[in-house]
């Protein structure tokens, strides 16, 4: 991890960053898609033609400190912006992740979720990519969760066999999740579950 990296608790002074983060990895969701109780296509199409909306729904979350802009930012010091966004918001603001095919129902998941929070996705700066930004920003979750009453964060990465995009990699590499002490307790590929105890 660089160590001229440092993460900290998304705060709506960190809005028009952010901002111009999700502008330029070409990220028009702005981290609203487990909110949005549309079909995929409306949500395909809304990303398409009305990012406005998304990026108005989340700005409003942000500055009203909703569990649903819940997340971390990584600062570079070298530069002013915000080169890296994770959010990190509890499970129960997040169902539709857990309602999805291939996590439904999963005994991992059952018992007492109180206090589990969910790695919803990462988006690191195009320029900052491959140099440790979202095992830094995983690292800050893991420091920071605790305080927003987490007692347990969930990762839900891709394990592609072939190589794939970064873009790909949406929900985070599973390897910024296993240097920050998380570990499998799903393996169904390529899509496992990870979690760490905090």
């Amino acid at each position: 991890m660089s160590s001229a990296i440092t993460v900290a608790a998304a705060a709506p002074e960190h809005l028009a960053g952010i901002e111009a983060l999700f502008e330029a990895a070409g990220t028009p969701c702005y981290c609203r898609y487990y909110h949005f109780e549309g079909t995929n296509n409306e949500w395909l199409a809304r990303c398409s033609d009305g990012q406005g909306e998304n990026r108005r729904e989340f700005a409003e979350a942000l500055a009203a400190g909703s569990d649903e802009a819940r997340g971390v930012v990584a600062l570079a010091k070298d530069v002013p912006d915000v080169v890296g966004w994770l959010k990190v918001a509890p499970a129960a603001v997040v169902a539709k992740a857990y309602e999805r095919r291939l996590y439904r129902g999963l005994p991992c998941f059952a018992g007492d979720r109180a206090g589990v929070f969910l790695i919803g996705c990462a988006v690191v700066h195009p320029g900052h990519r491959r140099q440790g930004v979202a095992t830094a920003l995983v690292a800050g979750a893991v420091g920071l969760a605790p305080a927003w009453g987490a007692r347990a964060l969930e990762a839900l990465p891709r394990r592609p066999k072939e190589p794939v995009s970064d873009e790909e990699l949406w929900t985070g590499p599973v390897s910024a999740f296993t240097r920050n002490g998380f570990v499998e307790v799903n393996a169904f590929e390529p899509y496992p579950v990870l979690r760490r105890m905090l």
